[in-house]
């Protein structure tokens, strides 16, 4: 039997709600109809009271969760596309991210956006948004790349006291599967070595993670060693994980699927360029979706974005330098 990273999410939500009574969901058709993806499928008839439906005002759900958390409570958004979320930005950036430094109040709300592309989703369904909410301090961003840090790594977000911003993605959603749940898990704020290697460090996170591996593989029937690095979150940022990798192989590529301009991957390469220069044997490169919106066609929407073949290309050039 296994679980897929869908599952996990609904899984995750599900002992939320049963372990802590301060715990409850909100957002659009969350209830009876169980989520844009199903995410809270049949938590409402297991939780009753506690899995409510919003009205189609992101704003306004941000503001509630912001108002539950100030009276204790431990809300969960649920934003049926990153997208939308922006439609929120005030309350989350100027409320729920400043309230604990302004009024030494917690605001533990857990936003989660369903982020990334699929095929055929076009320019408002299929943004990464984790760099914007990542600029802000008092935010926490976390990228679960696995089923098991979906698991993990919602329940976490639920039980801490900082706002968090929890970025799943949509195309992981079915197509990953673990064996079963994880019992213990990487705090947050640490990344995780996904593979092994001595000769070119990939650092990735969110279904990027999955395309690294994939080209991993394919340049090991080279002979060649690639280490791939999982962020897991980008707010907090684990500098040292990813240091002591490029330590190791002295080659690094940042991929990611959000546009290039001031993402996280000029973050990760911005650092280690500041802090660990020294450790490179050739420059640093990152590899992010083309500077376009998002295409609707299949097509457009493969060479839109990083795809392992593109992954590959990118990191055999770094590898002949």
């Amino acid at each position: 039997m296994s679980i897929t990273y869908l599952e996990a999410i609904r899984e995750a939500q599900a002992r939320a709600l049963n372990d802590d009574p301060r715990v409850f969901i909100y957002g659009q058709d969350v209830g009876a109809f169980g989520g844009a993806f199903k995410a809270t499928k049949n938590l409402a008839a297991r939780f009753p009271g506690r899995v409510l439906d919003a009205p189609i005002s992101e704003d306004a759900m941000a503001g509630l969760a912001v108002g539950a958390a100030i009276e204790g409570m431990r809300p969960i958004i649920e934003m049926q596309f990153a997208d939308f979320s922006t439609v929120a930005f005030n309350q989350i950036i100027n409320q729920a991210a400043t309230l604990f430094w302004r009024t030494n109040v917690p605001c533990p709300i857990t936003v989660r956006l369903p982020c990334g592309g699929t095929s055929g989703g076009g320019p408002f369904h299929s943004q990464m948004m984790e760099a914007i909410y990542a600029h802000y301090p008092g935010l926490v961003v976390m990228t679960p790349a696995t089923v098991e840090d979906a698991y993990s790594m919602l329940l976490e977000a639920v039980a801490i006291d900082d706002p968090v911003i929890f970025c799943e993605h949509k195309l992981l959603y079915n197509h990953l599967k673990a064996e079963k749940l994880p019992t213990e898990a990487l705090p947050v704020g640490k990344a995780r070595i996904a593979r092994e290697g001595r000769d070119l460090t990939i650092v990735a996170y969110s279904a990027m993670v999955q395309e690294a591996l994939i080209v991993a593989d394919e340049l090991a029937t080279e002979g060649w060693e690639i280490e791939v690095v999982d962020l897991r979150s980008v707010k907090p940022l684990d500098t040292d994980t990813v240091m002591a990798s490029v330590a190791r192989t002295g080659r690094l590529l940042c991929v990611g699927e959000a546009f290039p301009w001031g993402g996280v991957t000029a973050e990760v390469i911005a650092r280690v360029a500041c802090e660990g220069f020294g450790l490179l044997d050739v420059p640093p490169q990152r590899l992010n979706a083309k500077d376009t919106p998002v295409p609707y066609h299949p097509n457009l929407w493969a060479a839109h974005r990083p795809t392992a073949p593109r992954i590959a290309a990118a990191a055999r050039k770094l590898l002949r330098l």
